[in-house]
């Protein structure tokens, strides 16, 4: 008999580790009894006496959690002897607390989403990276944002933070001044307003701020992709980088950073995208032009092509599950 899997996801905003989650459930759910406990995240929901029941009764429990407030919860049920396998995915690339390391030792499986993660975390750990939905995420042509004045479109898409790489972006678009018939579209929640504002004085200063749109982060971000004819990607650092992959996805020409989260291993330089030194305003402002002003370097069916053989949902899935049942 294949056991109950259960997601956890305790969390106010949207992520990518929400995303990652809901990009799963379709596939694990044709193969598995599949659950989400928690909030904020689309999928078929346990209450939380219909889990207790499930812990403490004799079914075989997967339960897997991505934050260290689920760890917590299921530890606990784990404490008062509930009997389930527990799972975690570790999502950040930075160097983990005490807390996070104690947590993530009493997991029975621990997964990391890149190789170097996986190297750098100390203990045993198995890789599994993230897909994206490519029935969802897919080539669009035609497609128009009514909010931007321009046509062609530079797109930067995820939270809006100085780690993200927003301040190489803005200068390195500088480009556009010759450029008026093309835009840079920035969409992603603001963590802190003081930094939106000082992105706007760059644009002003460089005189492109007729040019340059910063939209809050929306649900319909498959129309922004579709939209844009230039995807980029300039954070410093990735836990992973699932708006890469969606980006590939829809068909876009991606500029992302080298030896960043999956940026490495996922593009292969001018081939299904570009990569370049993070923070090297340069660098990006010359692949910026070249892009602009040579459509025959544009990578986006290769990017395409890429994802849909290596990196979609569907392979996620059937890696996962089989972690969960060799577990």
């Amino acid at each position: 008999m294949k056991p109950i899997l259960i997601h956890t996801h305790f969390h106010k905003r949207r992520t990518g580790v929400t995303r990652s989650i809901e990009n799963v459930l379709p596939f694990l759910s044709k193969k598995i009894e599949t659950y989400i406990y928690g909030y904020n995240v689309d999928g078929l929901k346990i209450s939380k006496g219909d889990l207790k029941k499930l812990l403490f009764s004799k079914t075989k429990v997967i339960v897997h959690c991505h934050r260290n407030n689920e760890l917590l919860r299921m530890l606990f049920y784990r404490f008062l002897g509930a009997k389930f396998t527990l799972i975690a995915t570790r999502h950040s690339d930075t160097e983990p607390s005490w807390l996070t390391m104690f947590l993530l030792k009493k997991a029975d499986k621990v997964i990391t989403l890149i190789d170097q993660m996986g190297k750098n975390l100390g203990i045993k750990n198995t890789v599994i990276g993230h897909g994206v939905n490519v029935q969802q995420f897919i080539p669009k042509n035609e497609v128009v944002l009514k909010e931007v004045a321009q046509k062609k479109i530079i797109l930067c898409a995820g939270r809006v933070r100085k780690s993200k790489g927003h301040l190489t972006l803005l200068n390195a678009a500088k480009v556009l001044q010759k450029h008026k018939d093309w835009a840079l579209v920035v969409v992603g929640t603001v963590d802190k307003p003081a930094f939106l504002d000082e992105l706007k004085i760059i644009s002003q200063t460089l005189e492109i701020d007729k040019q340059v749109y910063f939209i809050q982060e929306t649900t319909n971000i498959v129309s922004y992709y579709q939209a844009a004819n230039i995807v980029a990607v300039p954070s410093f650092t990735e836990g992973f980088s699932l708006v890469t992959l969606e980006a590939m996805s829809v068909g876009c020409s991606v500029i992302a950073t080298k030896n960043v989260g999956v940026h490495s291993t996922l593009i292969k330089h001018a081939k299904n995208g570009y990569l370049f030194a993070a923070g090297n305003v340069g660098e990006l402002e010359n692949l910026f032009l070249k892009m602009i002003e040579d459509k025959s370097l544009n990578t986006g069916a290769n990017a395409r092509e890429t994802i849909l053989e290596h990196w979609s949902a569907q392979k996620e899935a059937e890696n996962l599950l089989k972690l969960y049942l060799s577990a």
